[in-house]
């Protein structure tokens, strides 16, 4: 591929709002429905892990495994050292550019390299953005890791995909190219934990 994208600024803000995640905020709520902020952290863990192994094509039980056959976990003990670990390490399997190339797996489903790194971009941006608001910190997205997103939510079903997302959010014209995003994804981008 000649224009690989880098998941390094999406993964930097995703490390910096992790940061500042409090242990009294573990039950929040967030924009995943159903999801506390515990879980959610517990599903950033585990993606970052399955992600990485799916960029290096190291097929086996962390490719092979659907993230939803046992729910999302609370976050463990050591969560903050396990993302602080799994950030950098996905971030650098997707810099890999033999990471794009051919067929890879995520989730039990096989898919080409260059769909799993947009889905592994997928989940670092909007999970950190759901993590983000539900702990009332601010998140921004760059241009191209927006238009890049943009790219892939509109391929999806605007009434929603089980599993990936929700129906689509109206937004006014004037909406960031984010916010249009995370309104294409399902999510409202004025959400609050309220």
């Amino acid at each position: 591929m000649a224009d690989l994208v880098d998941l390094g600024p999406a993964g930097q803000r995703l490390s910096d709002v992790a940061a500042h995640v409090d242990d009294d905020q573990l039950a929040s709520p967030t924009p995943c429905e159903g999801r506390t902020v515990g879980q959610l952290l517990g599903h950033l863990v585990g993606l970052t892990i399955a992600f990485r192994a799916a960029a290096a094509k190291d097929f086996g039980p962390l490719t092979d495994t659907s993230p939803d056959d046992s729910g999302w976990p609370d976050a463990q003990a050591g969560w903050r050292e396990s993302l602080a670990e799994g950030v950098p390490g996905l971030v650098a399997a997707w810099r890999d550019s033999g990471a794009w190339e051919g067929m890879t797996r995520a989730g039990g489903v096989d898919l080409p390299g260059d769909v799993c790194g947009l889905v592994a971009l997928d989940e670092i941006v909007l999970h950190g953005w759901d993590l983000a608001r539900a702990t009332g910190q601010s998140y921004d997205c760059d241009d191209a890791t927006a238009g890049a997103l943009m790219s892939f939510v509109e391929g999806f079903d605007e009434g929603g995909t089980p599993g990936m997302f929700g129906p689509s959010v109206a937004v006014g014209p004037d909406a960031s190219p984010f916010d249009q995003v995370l309104a294409r994804s399902g999510r409202d981008p004025q959400w609050s934990p309220s």
